[in-house]
């Protein structure tokens, strides 16, 4: 375990990764959500009805890409949770986050805004409290509402934005961020839950992520949201609710309890080395070189040295989807033994992907699919709607507009377009996708500003102003590993996707500039 921190009761290698999932049993879960009810039947008692104001259960997780669960074509990862609610859901097979990176994307996901609309174009930006989140957008005194987990948007601990209930984990990571007038004193729900299972702090007062790592899975903070949203849903049965729950996993530090859950064949490097042809991004290269350990990096070949180290993570970011799976099982299944789920509105995505070995690149940051490709499930059961796949491009910026749709209220003015109809099983003309991203001129590592269109007929197009741009054919090229940007057999979709790039930033107030 270390010597950073106490870990009372647990020494190394004496808990299997079985033994951690079976102390997670229905029984367990029944006593911790009834305190001492008892049992299902005085669960449900109090249970609202279909018919009455829909509730809102919102599950997300942070750098999760599309293809970790079957309904996106892996079957390998063990996530049996996540499968089945994708199999009783809406799936939309193209989503897209708005920025790959947490900040962003994180404020267009709550606001329904584009970063540089609501000022979040950078990590640790926080939102202005002017800018409305979905409970304050809502309205409603009648909806109980909870944050809990990862939110990365300004003040991390402290209830905001038209939260009632707050439980924070992330204290740590963001306490230099806070606001003048926060006590730096405080800490999150997840450290005082460490606290009183007897966890020692270390020298600064504080768990850090490398420690939540390190313990069983029944102390980690999948389990821990996993505890507090469902005791969430069984307080709140009989009013309506919406609730918030963002796991920090499966974000580095890639480790946990269930690193060996899977097999290398199980979760082998998809796209590594991903080698590109054509011209790249400066930008590109000396994050592949982080990766690699050299400055700037061809990827003329990978040592085995290199393809270890990155094939260790693959395997951990598949334990953490699992870690995770686990969690949402138990809330889901909250879900259904307190007779809410018929009347709940369920949404599962990402605030980004992640490159995990691809283009031998890591996190996101990027604009290839692996970082702005995310899962999206919607369930409305109440809607009536069949499950099925939407093929089209949708964009996170759709969230908002979507939700308050479904939750029957007047969608306000928003850049971005309900997605019921397409949930209904129908599509949308012209429907193009926008991304953006916005450097950091105080960190010379943040790459250019740059804007990107993905079309519905397979193509996407990525415009830096100070860097290499970039245009690929998905349908001829799904892996991006061509380049044709500037190739005159592509000259006039190139044209095209500019176009409609400048229209769109006509029309939401976008003042960046294009390359020339």
């Amino acid at each position: 375990m270390g010597n950073e921190y106490s870990v009372p009761g647990f020494p190394p290698g004496r808990r299997s990764l079985y033994t951690a999932f079976l102390m997670i049993t229905r029984r367990t879960a029944i006593q911790s959500l009834a305190g001492g009810m008892a049992g299902a039947p005085a669960i449900v008692r109090g249970a609202r009805r279909p018919g009455d104001k829909p509730n809102l259960l919102f599950l997300w997780t942070d750098e999760r890409r599309a293809d970790t669960m079957a309904a996106y074509g892996n079957t390998r990862i063990r996530v049996p949770a996540m499968n089945r609610l994708a199999s009783q859901s809406v799936v939309f097979d193209r989503a897209y986050v708005t920025q790959p990176v947490c900040t962003p994307s994180r404020s267009s996901v709550m606001t329904g805004l584009w970063p540089h609309q609501s000022g979040c174009v950078r990590n640790n930006i926080a939102m202005k409290a002017e800018t409305k989140t979905m409970p304050e957008l809502l309205g409603d005194s009648a909806y109980r509402t909870g944050y809990m987990g990862k939110w990365h948007l300004g003040d991390e601990i402290f209830a905001q934005h038209g939260f009632e209930e707050w439980k924070a984990m992330e204290d740590g990571n963001y306490r230099r961020f806070y606001s003048a007038g926060r006590d730096s004193n405080a800490r999150s729900a997840y450290h005082h839950f460490l606290i009183r299972l007897g966890y020692k702090p270390g020298p600064e007062n504080d768990f850090s992520r490398n420690f939540a790592t390190k313990l069983p899975v029944e102390h980690s903070k999948p389990s821990f949201l996993a505890n507090e949203a469902s005791n969430f849903l069984l307080q709140h049965r009989a009013d309506p609710w919406m609730l918030y729950v963002n796991f920090l996993e499966p974000h580095m530090p890639f480790a946990s309890a269930l690193n060996d859950l899977h097999s290398e064949a199980e979760a082998p490097l998809k796209n590594f080395p991903g080698t590109p042809l054509g011209p790249e991004p400066e930008w590109y290269q000396r994050r592949r070189g982080d990766v690699m350990g050299e400055k700037k990096v061809k990827m003329k070949g990978v040592g085995e040295e290199q393809r270890a180290k990155i094939q260790r993570q693959a395997r951990n970011y598949a334990g953490l989807c699992s870690l995770v799976d686990q969690a949402l099982a138990r809330i889901l299944w909250t879900l259904e033994a307190t007779g809410q789920a018929q009347n709940t509105i369920v949404v599962f995505t990402s605030d980004h992907g992640d490159m995990m070995g691809a283009h031998g690149l890591m996190a996101k940051q990027v604009m290839y699919q692996e970082a702005t490709c995310v899962p999206l499930l919607v369930r409305a059961p109440f809607r009536q709607l069949k499950p099925h796949h939407v093929a089209q491009p949708v964009s996170h910026i759709d969230i908002v507009p979507t939700l308050m749709e479904l939750l029957g209220v007047k969608v306000p003015d928003l850049p971005g377009r309900s997605l019921v109809p397409m949930l209904a099983g129908g599509t949308r003309p012209d429907n193009f996708v926008f991304l953006e991203w916005h450097a950091d001129k105080n960190d010379s590592g943040e790459g250019p500003n740059g804007r990107t269109v993905v079309s519905p007929d397979g193509y996407k197009l990525v415009l830096y102003d100070t860097d290499q741009s970039l245009l690929f054919d998905h349908n001829k090229d799904p892996r991006e590993l061509r380049n044709v940007y500037g190739k005159p057999e592509y000259a006039a979709v190139q044209a095209g996707l500019r176009k409609k790039i400048e229209e769109w930033q006509k029309q939401v107030k976008d003042t960046q500039a294009l390359p020339a």
